[in-house]
Parts: structure tokens; C-alpha cells; sequence
């Protein structure tokens, strides 16, 4: 591929919605010109402008998906199942051996001269402050899983590993109370820590890279063009993008499957709603409606507004826990918790020979593939705003910061329920459902009315935002590249959303769906090494930063 040097000032557009790099840059010379293969039409005033084959493949095999999984569920959910036990099973080496390598890579940029390198060129400026940076960036990665599962991992785990079951983390320590919180806490760390955020971090890198900086299309099929050339065009990258919206769609209609099960089942616990499907139906509608006015208001009134509110929310529950739960286990057990996840991270991550072969099969290697599978939807909106920002500076905050949330978190609620259990006796929290643990844990607490209430909330906010993020990604993906597509096709895809959850709830299709999001893991996992590649490829070919 031939480069040049670009100086062009900011306000000359490379191509069509995607502003030109701020300063040097070495642009891709292609003839390609982003949304040239898209159909666009004003069809009773909407306006739509589209990559015909990718958005009707998407949409056409998408519905097939649903259709296929409500109408002969018994049927099928047999096949789902062995595609779920093989993937986790006999490719939980490559899952685990994948997500090593992209820590060592983003940890190896981070002290390397290639750091230094400003993404949207030598003198782009970022889009947004400091904070509203970082609240996208958590928000949109790991809200609702840290809601439901912040109680639930660290207890599972410690009540598998001082149990000495077959699903303990390194073999478990059978009868030793100290040991299983220790190992518990580390084996949650694990599972939210380095690992994930370096996952999303290098979609978003390679992405952000080749898209504000190589004037590429913000699309998966980008990453490619050092290997594909112009070929990434035609039916390779179509291929490559349409795979990146199913990773997307079925990763992020789990996540809101989950979302929604969760804040159904606070409204029972707290003010008796009914338990009903038309419960959880009313509440993915009411969320749904609530996304589509974020979309409409755009990202900088809309996804930032709502996650800086749920960030300050998140914040004042954390906190709260904090004080008024046991404020010097919780304080002394960070700096424990982190230890400990350093001792045992070499044995937490190594691919052969594992002993725990239930743990790392059916939580280590589900999770990998399933945060693999939500790394387009992440990795796309991470890129998406977080232009002007150098790569150092890029993958500092993107795996340091959430990292040491996600440790505050896990040791404030995960820290909290296990005492109640071991020091308290109260078995309530551990006897009840994935769904409910944390509002029982909350209950042992002061004002636990207000607290559940709040945490309800935030899941709901929570939803919005990732619905409306997930929107912006899979419309950028199926309007060729454009950042600047029609608002109307954002809202099509967050009514599918919603669409996708509400069907595979009544249909029980949740399992299904969750080994769809782990099956498109896979492919991803060969995605993301070759964007290793392409990053490094990409970043020697920058003007060299002062």
C-alpha cells in the first residue's frame, strides 16, 4: 500500500464521515471512498443511506435467528448446547492463550516510543474532557455485568472453593475460609480486569488507528487492509462487517437480557410487581423509548449526559457500601484482593495442563469469547470517542482505570456479601438467585429501600446507554464505515434490540442467545490477532511523535 504524509488542515475531510487527521499523518492512498457502495434514499421523508449487502444480510439472517429459535426452540437448543461445550471446551486454550498475548501487546505498546502517537493525527485535539471520556468508556463496557454479577461471582467462587468442588478456581481451598476469599477475589479480578479491557482495547486501538489516522472507514473490515488490500471492499470485508454486527447484536441482547431480568426482578423483590413476562416486556419497551431520545439528542447530549448520571450514581452506591458495610475489610481487602490476584494470575491464566478444567472451561473461556464477541460493539464505540488522544495515554485509561474500578467494585459488593455470609451467618445472600443477590445483600444494610432503588435505576441507565452505544456501533457497521449516518437507522437497530430481548425472553432463547454471543467469540479471537498485527504495522508507519 502506498503512503503519504497528509498536512492537510482539519476542516478538508478525507472522505465522507470521517474527519481528516489534525497535523502529520500517513494516510492509506486507496480509491475507496467510504458509503460508495451504500444505497441512500428520502423514501417518505427518511432518510436512509445504507450498505445494501451488509445490512440486509444482517437483518435477513438476524430475524431468521429469532424466528428459528422461538419456533422450534426444543429442537435446536440441543445444537446450541454442543456449540457451546466445544468452544469452551476444547478451545479454552486459544480463548486464554489470545487474551495473554493482548495484554502483552498493550502493555508493551504502553512503555514503547510507538505510545507516544496521537490518534486523529500529531495535533488532534480529544472530542471530550476527561470525565465524560471515561464514564463512556465504563458505561459502555461493563455497567450491567458489574450490577449483576459484582455480588454473585466473588460468593460462587468462594463457596466453590472452600467447598473443594470440581468448579473451583486452581483446585479451591477446601475448609480455609481466608484462602477461598483470596482465591474467590483474585479469580473475579481475573475474569474483569487486564484481560477484558485489553481485549476492547485493541478493537478500539486498531480501529481508531486506521479509521482517524489512515482515513480508512470506522468498520472491522479496516483492520484488514494491510492483508487484504483493496480486496477488504469487496465480499472479505463484507463478511468481516456482518459477522461484527451478529458478535454485536447477540452479545449486546444478552447483556440486556440480563439487564432487564435483573431490574424485573428488583421491582418484584422491592414493591411486589408482578413477575410476569408483561413486566419484562414493559420495562425493554420503556427502556427501549428511553433510548431512542438518546439517540435523537446525539452522543454528546445523549450517551455522555446519561453515563456521566450513571458514573455520579454508581459512584454514591459504591461509596455508600463503603461506609456504612464493613468500611476496614473493605479497605484493607483492596490492596489484599490485588495481591493476591498478582500471586495467582500466572496459574488464573495459563492455557495447558489446567487441573480446574470445570473453571477454566466454563468461566474463563466463556467469558473471553463472550467479552471477544462484544469487542466490536466496545471496541467501536471506545474508538469512536476517543479521537485526539495519544495511543499511551489511550491504553493507560482504557485497561488501568476500569481495572481499578472494577477491583474497588468486586471487593466493595463481592467483599461485603462474602462477610455477611462468613462472619454473619446470613446464608440469605447466598441462597438467592443470580438476579437477587444483590438487592439481598443491600437489604443487610442501612436505607436499603433508597439503595435497591438506585441500583434498579442503574441498571436501567445502564441499558439505555448500552442500547444507544450498541446503535451507533451496528449503524456505523451497516452504513459502510460512516459515523455520520441518519439518525433514524441508530433508531431502527435500538427497536431491534429491544425487539431481539423481549422475543428470546418469552421464548426462553437467553441460553441460546448467550452461546451465539460465544460462538462468534471464536471467529473474533483470529480477528483480534491479526489487528495485533495491524496495529503495530499501522503505528511504525506514523510520522514518528517528538
Amino acid at each position: 500500500m502506498d503512503n503519504h504524509d497528509d498536512k492537510r488542515p482539519p476542516e478538508e475531510p478525507v472522505t465522507e464521515g470521517i474527519p481528516a487527521p489534525d497535523g502529520a499523518a500517513n494516510l492509506i492512498d486507496t480509491d475507496y471512498v467510504i458509503g460508495q457502495d451504500n444505497i441512500t434514499t428520502n423514501a417518505m421523508g427518511l432518510n436512509l443511506d445504507l450498505h445494501g449487502k451488509v445490512f440486509s444480510i444482517s437483518a435477513v439472517v438476524v430475524l431468521l435467528f429469532v424466528v428459528l429459535t422461538l419456533a422450534l426452540q426444543d429442537t435446536i437448543a440441543p445444537i446450541y448446547d454442543a456449540i457451546f461445550g466445544f468452544l469452551t471446551g476444547n478451545l479454552a486454550w486459544f480463548f486464554i492463550l489470545a487474551a495473554n498475548i493482548f495484554v502483552i501487546l498493550c502493555i508493551g505498546l504502553i512503555f514503547s516510543p510507538l505510545g507516544k502517537i496521537r490518534i486523529g493525527g500529531a495535533d488532534a485535539k480529544p472530542d471530550f474532557t476527561y470525565i465524560g471520556w471515561f464514564s463512556m468508556l465504563f458505561a459502555a463496557g461493563m455497567g450491567i455485568g458489574l450490577m449483576f454479577f459484582g455480588v454473585n461471582e466473588p460468593l460462587t467462587h468462594f463457596g466453590t472453593s472452600f467447598d473443594g468442588g470440581s468448579w473451583a478456581p486452581l483446585a479451591g481451598a477446601e475448609g480455609d475460609a481466608a484462602g477461598a476469599e483470596a482465591l474467590a477475589m483474585a479469580a473475579t479480578i481475573f475474569h474483569w480486569g487486564l484481560h477484558p479491557w485489553a481485549i476492547y482495547a485493541v478493537v478500539a486501538l486498531s480501529l481508531a488507528l486506521f479509521s482517524f489516522n489512515k482515513g480508512l472507514p470506522l468498520s472491522m473490515r479496516s483492520v484488514f487492509y494491510p492483508i487484504l488490500g483493496e480486496r477488504v471492499w469487496g465480499w472479505p470485508g463484507h463478511v468481516i462487517d456482518i459477522l461484527a454486527v451478529f458478535a454485536t447484536l447477540f452479545g449486546l441482547a444478552t447483556s440486556l437480557g440480563l439487564g432487564a431480568t435483573q431490574a424485573a426482578a428488583g421491582l418484584t423483590y422491592l414493591f411486589d410487581a408482578p413477575e410476569s413476562d408483561i413486566t419484562m416486556i414493559l420495562l425493554i419497551v420503556g427502556i427501549t423509548i428511553i433510548a431512542i431520545g438518546s439517540i435523537l439528542a446525539g452522543v454528546d447530549k445523549g450517551v455522555q449526559l446519561l453515563s456521566k448520571i450513571n458514573i455520579a450514581m454508581a459512584a454514591a452506591l459504591l461509596f455508600f457500601v463503603i461506609a456504612v458495610g464493613p468500611t476496614l475489610l473493605i479497605a484493607t481487602g483492596f490492596f489484599e484482593n490485588l495481591w493476591n490476584y498478582a500471586v495467582h494470575l500466572p496459574a488464573l491464566s495459563n492455557p495447558f495442563g489446567r487441573e480446574d478444567a470445570n473453571f477454566s472451561q466454563g468461566w474463563t473461556a466463556f467469558y473471553w469469547a463472550w467479552w471477544i464477541s462484544w469487542s466490536p460493539y466496545v471496541g467501536m464505540f471506545i474508538a469512536r470517542v476517543s479521537r485526539g488522544r495519544t495511543v499511551r495515554e489511550f491504553l493507560i485509561s482504557v485497561m488501568l482505570v476500569p481495572f481499578f474500578v472494577s477491583v474497588l467494585w468486586m471487593t466493595t459488593f463481592g467483599g461485603t456479601a462474602i462477610d455477611q455470609y462468613v462472619s454473619q451467618g446470613i446464608e440469605a445472600v447466598r441462597d438467592a438467585g443470580v438476579d437477587l443477590q444483590l438487592f439481598v445483600m443491600l437489604e443487610q444494610l442501612p436505607l436499603s429501600q433508597i439503595t435497591s432503588f438506585i441500583a434498579i435505576i442503574l441498571v436501567i441507565i445502564f441499558f439505555v446507554t448500552s442500547s444507544d452505544s450498541g446503535s451507533l456501533v451496528i449503524d456505523s457497521i451497516t452504513a459502510g464505515g460512516k459515523v455520520d449516518a441518519p439518525k433514524p437507522q441508530r433508531v431502527f437497530w435500538a427497536i431491534i434490540e429491544g425487539a431481539i430481548a423481549i422475543a428470546l425472553l418469552l421464548g426462553g432463547g437467553l441460553t441460546a442467545l448467550q452461546t451465539m454471543a460465544v460462538s462468534t467469540g471464536f471467529p473474533f479471537t483470529i480477528i483480534l490477532l491479526v489487528a495485533c498485527y495491524a496495529i503495530i504495522k499501522g503505528l511504525m508507519s506514523e510520522p514518528k511523535a517528538v
